[in-house]
């Protein structure tokens, strides 16, 4: 952490800051995009199970890190909302399968 004396040095701060988190949610959401393929079912994109395990492993490495749980946990669940939503697009672009019928 650098420590800053004016404005200007902590926007600049910030502004790297903002790359580096762009470029981890990128990555982040390329993992979104391989579940989306990996996934058998449409109902499997949204598991209720794994959103809380997430929220609460962040919740811990906030406490670890010092980020207030108050910015941590709303973050995170429309991260993960806005995750889910690109998923189901992934999902549904997905080629569909031929179900041959019976001759």
């Amino acid at each position: 952490m650098v420590k800053c004396s004016t404005m200007a040095e902590v926007r600049r701060e910030i502004d790297r800051i903002d790359r580096e988190l762009v470029t981890l949610l990128a990555e982040r959401q390329t993992y979104i995009e391989q579940a989306g393929v990996i996934k058998g079912e449409r109902t499997a994109v949204r598991d209720e199970a794994r959103i809380e395990d997430v929220v609460r492993k962040v919740l811990a490495e906030a406490d670890r890190a010092g980020l207030s749980r108050a910015i941590a946990e709303p973050l995170w669940r429309l991260l993960i909302e806005k995750s889910i939503e690109h998923e189901f697009d992934v999902f549904d672009a997905r080629p569909k399968k031929n179900v041959s019928s019976a001759s």
